[in-house]
C-alpha cells in the first residue's frame, strides 16, 4: 500500500512511525531481528511528517520522503536494497546512489526492487535470476539501482510480484517483464503459445489492453492487474485461488472483471495481496476475492466460492469448475486507506461524510485517517496522525473484520492494569465522544520465517485469548498480551525462500 499527501494537505504536527510483525531480516528497521508483536515507534531517521510512501517486499522495506529521498532496510542477500553491498541492514538507511535523483514510487518484489523517479524513469536492483530487473543480458543480481533502458516512455505507476514486474506509462500503456508467470502458464495451458510479455526478461507491452488507458498496475505472487481511467479492472496470470474472478486456471492475456461484480460501479482503487485482491468503488464500497484460508477476505465464503484443487480436464486445459466472486465488506464502506500483505490486510476508517444512498459503518474512529499504513508480507507499519488520536485501524481476524473498539479512560486504565479481556465490539461513550479511544487486535495469525521459508500459525478461537491488544488513548499507546496458549505452527505456506531460484 502506498499513500501520498495532496498538495492542499498539511502533515500533522506530531506524526510518528510505528512497525510490528515478522522481523527475521531486520525489515522493521528497529535495529534487531526479533519478531515484534506490538507496534514499536521507529527512531527519527527522517522527520515522520515527511514520509510520503511506505512499501515492503519478501524481507525488505522501503520509505520515500516528500523530498524524494529513499530509505531502505532488511534482507539484502541479492542487493535488493541498492546500497552497493549484500549485507542485511537493520535500520532504515538512505540509498545514497539516488541522492539528487528524487524518487516518486518504490515497488518491492520478493527479492528485488523497482524504483520510479519523479521524472518518470524506472530503476531496478536485486535478483535478476528470472529477468525481473528488466535487463535481459544483465547479471544475476545488481547491488546498485540501474536504469531499465527499454522503458523509454514516461512511467506513472510500477508494481512488483514474486518474479515479475510491471509499469504503466503516461500514455496508458502497460509493460511487463520477468518470467515468473511463464511456468504456471505452460503447465496450465499446454499447447498454447504464451504472449511474449509473459516470457520476456525485458519490458514488453501487455497485449489485450489496446482499447483501454491504464492509470495504475498491481502484482501478486503470480498474477497481474491494471486499473483503467474508465474504472475498469483487468487481470491476468495464475488463477489458482480465484483471484482473477474467472473460470480459467490461467489467463494468458488480460480479462476485464465485469462491472456487475462490483454492483455496476466504477472501481477507483485496487490493492493486491499474494493471492487475493481488494477493490474500492466510486461510492466507497470495498470488495474482496481470491484466497481465503487465512481469513484475508474478511468474510466467510459462500459455498459456491470454495476452491478445491482438481485434476485438469485435458480437453479443457484452462478450465476450473467455479470462481471466486468479488463480494462487498459492508463494515469497510468508506475506508480511507487499505493495505494488503501476503495473507492479511489492514484498513483505516476515518471520518467520512455520508453521501445519499450510502450506508456507513458505525465504527468510525479517529478525527481523520492515518497518513500511511502498509502491510508487508509478514509485518506492518502504521503512521498515526498524532500521538493522542487512534489511526482507526481495522484488523482482519480469522474470518471477520473487527473494528477498533472505543474504551472509556477508566476501563482502559483498569484493563491495562489487570490484563482482563477487552470487549471487541462494544462502544463505550465517555464525555459524549469516544472517538479518541481505540483498540487494535493483533496476533490472531502469527507468521515467522524458518530457514528462509515462512510458516504461519492460524489461531483458532481457543488461542485468540492469547492475542495481543493495543490501546491508543490521549495518554499514549498501551499494549499487552492476553493469557492463553498458542497452537503449533501449521505446515509451511507455499512459496520459495527469498533467495530461491
Amino acid at each position: 500500500m502506498e499513500f501520498e499527501w495532496s498538495a492542499s494537505e498539511a502533515a500533522p504536527a506530531a506524526a510518528a512511525l510505528f512497525a510490528w510483525g515478522a522481523n527475521s531480516y531486520g525489515q522493521l528497521g528497529l535495529g534487531h531481528k526479533e519478531d515484534v508483536l506490538l507496534p514499536q515507534q521507529l527512531s527519527d531517521f527522517c522527520k515522520p511528517g515527511c514520509v510520503k510512501r511506505i512499501t515492503g517486499g519478501g524481507g525488505h522495506s522501503a520509505i520515500v520522503t516528500d523530498e524524494g529521498d529513499l530509505f531502505v532496510c532488511g534482507l539484502n542477500k541479492d542487493g535488493q536494497l541498492g546500497l552497493g553491498h549484500t549485507e542485511d541492514v537493520l535500520y532504515f538507511t538512505p540509498c545514497k546512489s539516488l541522492l539528487g535523483c528524487p524518487v516518486q514510487q518504490v515497488a518491492c518484489g520478493w527479492d528485488f526492487t523497482i524504483i520510479l523517479t519523479e521524472n518518470g524513469q524506472v530503476l531496478s536492483c536485486g535478483s535478476n535470476s528470472f529477468g525481473q530487473l528488466g535487463v535481459s543480458h544483465g547479471p544475476r543480481r545488481c547491488v546498485f539501482p540501474q536504469a531499465v533502458e527499454l522503458l523509454r516512455e514516461t512511467v506513472v505507476s510500477i508494481a512488483a510480484g514474486l518474479r515479475h514486474a510491471l509499469a504503466a506509462t503516461a500514455s496508458g500503456l502497460v509493460y511487463q517483464w520477468g518470467t515468473g508467470l511463464a511456468s504456471s502458464g505452460r503447465r496450465l495451458c499446454p499447447g498454447q503459445t504464451l504472449p511474449l510479455f509473459l516470457t520476456a526478461k525485458e519490458p514488453n507491452r501487455v497485449t489485450g489492453l489496446e482499447n483501454s488507458q491504464a492509470i495504475c498496475v498491481l502484482a501478486g505472487s503470480d498474477h497481474s492487474a491494471s486499473l483503467t481511467d474508465a474504472g475498469e479492472l483487468y487481470v491476468w496470470g495464475s488463477n489458482k485461488h480465484g483471484q482473477l474472478a474467472s473460470q480459467a486456471a490461467f489467463l494468458p492475456v488480460p480479462q476485464k472483471i465485469e462491472a456487475h461484480c462490483f454492483q455496476n460501479e466504477k472501481v477507483t482503487a485496487v490493492w493486491s495481496g499474494w493471492t487475493h485482491l481488494v477493490a474500492q468503488t466510486e461510492t466507497g464500497k470495498v470488495f474482496t476475492w481470491g484466497r481465503a484460508d487465512y481469513g484475508q477476505l474478511g468474510r466467510t465464503l459462500e459455498s459456491h466460492e470454495g476452491w478445491k484443487p482438481e485434476k485438469q480436464d485435458s480437453s479443457l486445459p484452462c478450465s476450473r469448475p467455479s470462481k471466486s466472486t468479488p463480494s462487498p465488506l459492508h463494515c469497510l464502506t468508506g475506508a480511507t486507506e487499505v493495505s494488503c500483505g501476503s495473507e492479511h490486510n489492514l484498513a483505516v476508517m476515518g471520518r467520512f461524510h455520508q453521501q445519499p444512498g450510502m450506508a456507513l459503518p458505525g465504527q468510525l474512529i479517529g478525527d481523520k485517517a492515518s497518513q500511511t499504513l502498509v502491510c508487508r508480507y509478514h509485518g506492518n507499519m502504521a503512521f498515526p496522525d498524532s500521538p493522542g488520536n487512534l489511526t482507526g485501524i481495522c484488523c482482519c481476524e480469522r474470518f471477520r473484520w473487527r473494528s477498533a473498539t472505543a474504551l472509556s479512560p477508566l476501563e482502559t486504565e483498569q484493563t491495562v492494569k489487570t490484563g482482563s479481556h477487552v470487549p471487541r465490539t462494544r462502544i463505550l461513550k465517555e464525555s459524549g465522544d469516544p472517538l479518541v479511544w481505540g483498540v487494535s487486535l493483533l496476533g490472531l495469525e502469527r507468521a515467522r520465517h524458518v530457514r528462509g521459508r515462512h510458516r504461519s500459525q492460524c489461531l483458532g478461537p481457543a488461542a485468540r485469548a492469547g492475542s495481543a491488544i493495543i490501546v491508543r488513548s490521549p495518554r499514549g499507546l498501551w499494549g499487552w498480551p492476553l493469557p492463553g496458549p498458542l497452537p503449533a505452527a501449521s505446515p509451511p505456506c507455499p512459496g520459495p525462500a527469498p533467495h530461491g531460484h
